[in-house]
Order: structure tokens, then sequence, then C-alpha cells
């Protein structure tokens, strides 16, 4: 890896979006920035700095209104290969049926349908092909809301 940083100065780097930026350590981080970009509309920004082997050591993309780091395992650096756990990411959108279907159709797995959720938004999750799993929800105006019937399944209700 060489030490020299590429042609930058501040004027030229694109500040991050958001309070809190996700960096994603995933096998094929190359597959799943072009995964994001099908699957949630993910702009990529600026170039992906690559190791001497290819493997990506820092990318990022933005995706609705929000910044989003991406880099391969580095086991060597101490950063080994570990499948992601424990989280979801969670994207507020304006409609959650159309962003959860077009990630269904580009081939994520459905972890739960979209629904009416107790809190009053339009909810569902995912599952993408690099093992994240995703929330997707929108917040239904006061018209649609009483159209809809509520899912409490799961949260000690009945569907």
């Amino acid at each position: 890896m060489s030490d020299a940083l590429p042609e930058t100065t501040t004027e030229t780097l694109t500040p991050l979006k958001g309070g809190i930026v996700p960096y994603l350590m995933l096998e094929r981080a190359d597959e799943a920035i072009e995964f994001y970009k099908r699957a949630f509309g993910a702009e990529e920004v600026g170039p992906r700095a690559r190791m001497e082997d290819g493997r990506i050591m820092n990318a990022r993309v933005d995706l609705n209104g929000a910044s989003l780091m991406l880099m391969d395992p580095m086991p060597e650096h101490g950063y080994p290969a570990v499948p992601p756990q424990a989280f979801n990411l969670h994207l507020h959108v304006d409609s959650a049926d159309r962003t959860f279907d077009r990630a269904v159709e580009a081939g994520c797995t459905v972890l739960m349908p979209v629904s009416l959720q107790f809190w009053g938004d339009r909810y569902g999750m995912v599952k993408d092909p690099f093992g994240v799993s995703w929330g997707i929800g929108s917040t239904p105006t006061p018209e649609e809301r009483a159209t809809m019937t509520v899912n409490m399944t799961g949260c000690g209700g009945s569907a």
C-alpha cells in the first residue's frame, strides 16, 4: 500500500451527509456499491480508494440524504471479515412500498412485508445479498392512515 495521498484539496472533498455515518465492512464491497445503486438509488461520491490487490479500503455512496461508507475486510490490518449482525439500517422515505419493491426486485430478501405499524408508519424489512438488514419506512398522511389496518404482529397483539 502506498503512503501517497491522491491529489485532493479541501475544496475538492465533498462533505459527508448526516450526523452518524455508517461504515460497512463487507466482502465484495464493489458489488455492494453497485447493488445499492440499483436497490436504493445510491449515488457514488468520489473515487474508490483501493489496495494494490484491488480491495476497497474506502468508498462512499450517498443515499436518501445521508452518506454510507464501505470497505472490504482487511484482516492483515485488524479488520477481519465478520458477518453483519445486531443492527439494521433504516431508510425513511416518501414511499416505503415503492422503495421496498425496488429493493426486492434488485435482489433483497423479504424479512417483513411493508404494513402499517403500531407507531403509525408503513414499515417493512429486507436483507441485502451482503447480509445487511434494512428497515424501510414512510409516514402516511392522516387520510392514508385512516384507511389502513395496523399490524400488531410481534408486538403482543394480533394481525
